[in-house]
């Protein structure tokens, strides 16, 4: 055999071996095509199980809304978690503000269920026009002076309120206002009409709701301000009133005519009649009707 021959059978020797070899290995396509089968059958890891009330569970819950005046956050925060445990149907929507502007947005067609006033006058005056049907006194409340902690104009009686050089009061169609103006006519058998005049002119801002009356003094922008006695935070300190000039406040409610769910605005309503909502509200503070 030539020379050439032999050295062309040796390299076709050499490449069958190879080709041998290389068939004898796993394929490294086949390794991670079986991983990926293997991943595609694996049970999936268990989802994390949803809250109490999914979104979907929160949409199809009915709304049902309340304006409420301001002085009624704390107390009506708490019914809200009562009334839905009790009809789980229910979605309560909680519209807080001074009186006078929610009876301005029924009028004007706001939607509405239920409203719930901290005066007797501003309730009237939507039942006499159609727009609410007749309301329940549920609770009353007092006033008291407020000062800052430090209370830099020394007040300690009714009769030092001459001392507050910033007085902030509520407006006079604010129900806390126009129970303010009440307070300081009372004053003039005691004090003297002077009394009354003295302290009014040292108003320097007149707020539409009692929450923004309370933050003047928490923030010491005022030397003293007359709130609700419910309203008198921990940020403030508090100066009684004499019980025979106090003024009482009356709450009405009462469903609105046109309530887009009027069951529900029933069921509200009859809820805070309820002796124990009633019972509640006490704790915050109001005197509760029986």
């Amino acid at each position: 055999m030539s020379l050439r021959s032999t050295l062309v059978a040796a390299l076709s020797q050499l490449l069958f071996a190879a080709l041998l070899s290389s068939c004898s290995r796993p394929a490294p396509s086949d390794s991670a095509g079986s991983a990926g089968a293997a991943a595609a059958t694996a049970e999936p890891p268990a989802a994390t199980p949803p809250s109490a009330v999914t979104p979907a569970a929160a949409s199809a819950r009915t709304r049902v809304i309340v304006f409420a005046a301001s002085s009624l956050t704390d107390a009506f925060n708490d019914l809200e978690k009562g009334f839905e445990a009790a009809h789980p149907e229910a979605d309560v929507a909680l519209s807080y503000g001074g009186s006078q502007v929610l009876k301005l947005q029924i009028n004007e067609g706001a939607p509405c269920d239920v409203f719930a006033s901290a005066d007797e006058a501003h309730m009237q005056e939507l039942v006499q026009a159609g727009k609410a049907e007749a309301s329940q006194v549920f609770a009353k409340n007092e006033l008291t002076i407020i000062v800052p902690l430090d209370n830099p104009a020394k007040i300690a009686t009714l009769k030092d309120l001459t001392r507050a050089q910033r007085f902030v009061i509520g407006a006079q169609n604010v129900p806390v206002g126009a129970y303010t103006r009440q307070l300081l006519a009372h004053t003039h058998e005691s004090y003297g009409a002077a009394f009354e005049k003295d302290v009014l002119s040292h108003v320097v801002s007149e707020e539409a709701n009692v929450r923004l009356v309370r933050a003047k003094v928490e923030l010491g922008e005022a030397d003293a301000a007359i709130v609700y006695r419910t309203d008198a935070s921990d940020k403030v300190a508090r100066v009684a009133l004499p019980p025979e000039l106090n003024i009482r406040a009356r709450y009405p409610i009462a469903r609105i005519v046109r309530a887009p769910q009027p069951e529900l605005a029933r069921a509200w309503v009859d809820y805070v009649l309820s002796p124990a909502a009633k019972a509640q509200i006490g704790t915050r503070g109001f005197l509760v009707t029986q």
